[in-house]
């Protein structure tokens, strides 16, 4: 099909393959680092068209990996042989604010769906960032900053949708194919092409949030002591990061931030403000030189953590932390802090446990996340020798902090190709393989993180 012009369009119409005009610009991930090459894209703006493009693999012996936004597309690998289902275009959304449903079609952002929700005075748990798909967050996981009290995202999926290696258009959830509706929660995008999902909505309307920040020689200082809050065992209701982050020298970035370094600790609080001013005092007596914590509206949250709402090139990766102890901030300092000259624009550690270390009947393949903290790095890599400077200081972070690493890694913060068993554990992942042979026994469909059907003995 790469050299072929049967199913060649226009722009407008859902079909692109290699020597169109628009092909080169539809093939690119929001991570501009990575160069995708697929056989044909197709722009679905239905499940017909997706059930479509899933025929048109199965006759040509192609594969199918989606795509809504292309944030995690670091570890999925060539798409050679393979067709580049880009859901964008599907773009409806749908919130019941009598029964707290949201469906969101598989090319919604987070920042369209927490609007949305906000309007009928409900809030979603959505991510850091306001440009990532809805979709690709929630199938691994997602780590909300109200997810301590509120758990994973993927916990609060309350049916999916999609088509599946037969070009069937099935909906799961409690009472409709329950194999696979586990396995959607948090097993990645293997079983077939989401075209919706429907999340449950919580009445929540504001956050007390913000940032505390500090120049960047103060690093060592403040995460010893954001670490004596995070392990003071706050209430759910309360989660934090701390964070090295150094500011490009972009333009865009407003002149107090552009091109500085600093040390920040960024805050998320349901509930009493006063109960926050409590934990946050030590903090604040160590002289912040700005401090925005403040009441916001809920879909302002998308906005505190400053994550870029353009495409970028960029390369990271992460951890999850069992533990972290004064040597770890040693280790952290000496990587990323002030002396360490690091092409890293952010480091940051984040607060779990909550509900997010909570499993709970019902839950999906990802019921609970065993670890205190989490831990991802990211540079930005306009060239590949950026790119490769990036990779090495990132591989330097892993590993100066892999002897505090937890037993698992979380699909969302895994940029690159993991062993399957260290993102859900062998036993599970031999579960999730006989979904997988149940629903695409051909292995149809690729993801960031794959899981194959059962192994032959």
């Amino acid at each position: 099909m790469s050299a072929s012009r049967t199913h060649r369009t226009a722009l407008d119409q859902p079909v692109l393959v290699p020597g169109d005009d628009a092909f080169d610009h539809a093939r690119r991930a929001w991570n501009l680092a990575v160069d995708q090459w697929p056989s044909a894209i197709v722009a679905p703006t239905s499940p017909e068209d997706v059930a479509h493009a899933v025929a048109i693999a199965q006759e040509r012996g192609l594969r199918i990996a989606a795509q809504g936004t292309g944030h995690g597309a670091a570890a999925l690998g060539s798409l050679e042989d393979t067709i580049l289902v880009k859901t964008d275009r599907m773009r409806a959304i749908h919130v019941d604010p009598r029964t707290r449903i949201a469906r969101l079609e598989a090319g919604v952002i987070w920042q369209e769906a927490v609007d949305a929700a906000a309007r009928h005075g409900l809030a979603l748990l959505a991510g850091s960032a306001p440009d990532v798909g809805v979709v690709g967050y929630t199938l691994g996981g997602g780590l909300s900053w109200l997810g301590r009290r509120h758990g994973l995202t993927c916990n609060s999926v309350h049916a999916v949708e999609l088509v599946t290696a037969e070009g069937r258009l099935v909906r799961a959830d409690r009472d409709h194919e329950p194999d696979l509706f586990w396995a959607l929660r948090g097993g990645g995008g293997s079983f077939g092409v989401v075209t919706a999902v429907e999340l449950e909505a919580l009445a929540i309307q504001e956050v007390y949030a913000g940032i505390l920040w500090w120049p960047i020689e103060r690093g060592e200082e403040v995460f010893r002591s954001w670490r004596e809050l995070a392990e003071s065992d706050p209430p759910d209701e309360f989660t934090s990061l701390a964070r090295y982050l150094q500011v490009p020298p972009l333009p865009e970035i407003p002149e107090p931030l552009r091109g500085r370094s600093f040390v920040v600790v960024e805050a998320f609080h349901l509930g009493d403000t006063s109960l926050a001013d409590e934990l946050l005092a030590p903090l604040r007596a160590l002289a912040p030189v700005n401090d925005t914590i403040d009441t916001i509206p809920v879909e302002a949250l998308a906005q505190v953590h400053m994550d870029p709402d353009q495409p970028a090139p960029f390369v990271g990766d992460g951890l999850l932390l069992a533990d972290l102890p004064e040597e770890a901030i040693d280790e952290l300092d000496r990587i990323a802090g002030p002396g360490a000259s690091s092409p890293l624009v952010s480091v940051e550690v984040i607060q779990l446990g909550g509900a997010l270390g909570r499993p709970e009947p019902g839950h999906g393949v990802l019921a609970s996340i065993d670890a205190q903290y989490a831990l991802f790095g990211l540079g930005m890599a306009p060239t590949p020798e950026h790119a490769d400077a990036v990779r090495a200081h990132l591989e330097q972070l892993k590993a100066g902090l892999a002897p505090w690493a937890a037993g698992r890694m979380y699909l969302n913060f895994a940029e690159t190709r993991r062993d399957p068993a260290t993102l859900w554990g062998e036993r599970t992942v031999n579960r999730l393989r006989q979904v997988k042979a149940k629903y695409d026994p051909g292995d149809l469909f690729r993801s960031n993180h794959p899981v194959g059907p059962p192994r032959v003995p």
